[in-house]
């Protein structure tokens, strides 16, 4: 006969032991000098004075400037004077009037331009190489020589460069910069050409991030060249064309050298920009110049552009979190 044993009773389930509680460090001068934070201050001290010196500096002098009249010799506290005096001026009007002409052409044809010629050098399947550095070869001539050797081009008697290749197809001379109608669009051109070559490159190497599954799908589908832009390759590139459209928009706010070098801002005053428009009235006007005015405009003009790069971080910060 076999003996049974008695069961054992279950053991009780142990809980597991509570977790420590962290207790809130208090940060007091004392752990701060332990920490080492004076010695993270006195490193970080010098970059903090050279970017307060170099960067906040100038912005808090300009702002003080624009609220004095002053010739840099004499200066005299007349607070919002300036702005409403140069919000008053009809030349500031008009300044911005041509700004934004240019800033639309730019647009209508210097941003869709590169966009185009990067599809077009991408669809190449030999001489990548070569035709990247000759669309960006524009971006490493010098900006002056740029413009000044098409002013040579620009010249509006019949033996200038572009009138005598119109004569060929039976086209007059035109006067090209010497016009007020053709002068802003000849500028464009000019930038176009000059700026074109840094966006074809910006444009290729996003060419190169989309899936080449997705045109394998196209072409299945009997898309053709263009359809594949449109359905497959702008889709894909929604967020670098619209950081890029801000970026020309904000560029285009501030030219300057073109509208300087070809025309001063002529003829009757159809190519004077805004920053053309502070630089007259820095250093055109009566001796010295009125840097509290001009200052005033460089004011409005840079929360212009803040109000413009903020927008350009939030939708940039907001893409990148989906």
């Amino acid at each position: 006969m076999t003996a049974t044993l008695p069961e054992r009773p279950a053991a009780a389930a142990v809980p597991p032991p509570p977790a420590p509680v962290r207790r809130k460090i208090r940060r007091t001068p004392l752990t701060w000098y332990r920490g080492g934070g004076l010695w993270n201050l006195l490193f970080v001290l010098p970059m903090l004075f050279v970017f307060v010196f170099f960067s906040w500096s100038p912005i808090v002098q300009s702002v003080i400037m624009s609220l004095q009249k002053t010739n840099m010799i004499v200066s005299e506290w007349v607070g919002l004077d300036n702005y409403i005096t140069v919000l008053t001026d009809p030349q500031l009007g008009s300044a911005v009037i041509n700004t934004i002409y240019f800033a639309v052409l730019a647009l209508l044809f210097g941003f869709p331009l590169p966009l185009l010629m990067a599809v077009l050098m991408s669809e190449v399947r030999r001489g990548k190489g070569l035709y990247s550095a000759l669309a960006y070869l524009p971006v490493v001539i010098p900006p002056v020589v740029a413009v000044l050797l098409w002013k040579f081009f620009y010249d509006s008697s019949p033996n200038g460069v572009f009138n005598t290749a119109l004569s060929w197809f039976g086209i007059p001379p035109q006067p090209w910069i010497s016009s007020a109608v053709q002068a802003m669009p000849s500028l464009v051109l000019e930038a176009t050409w000059a700026a074109a070559g840094g966006s074809i490159i910006i444009y290729l190497a996003a060419l190169l991030s989309v899936p080449p599954e997705l045109y394998d799908a196209a072409e299945v589908d009997g898309a053709g060249i263009w359809r594949k832009v449109w359905h497959v390759t702008l889709p894909q590139l929604r967020g670098i064309l619209f950081i890029m459209l801000i970026l020309q928009v904000i560029a285009t706010a501030q030219v300057f050298l073109e509208p300087f070098l070809f025309t001063g801002g002529g003829p009757a005053g159809a190519t004077k920009t805004i920053l053309l428009y502070i630089y007259d009235k820095a250093f055109r006007n009566s001796l010295g110049g009125d840097y509290g005015e001009a200052t005033a405009v460089s004011v409005l003009l840079a929360i212009v552009l803040g109000i413009l790069s903020w927008l350009y971080f939030t939708l940039t910060n907001r893409w990148s979190t989906r």
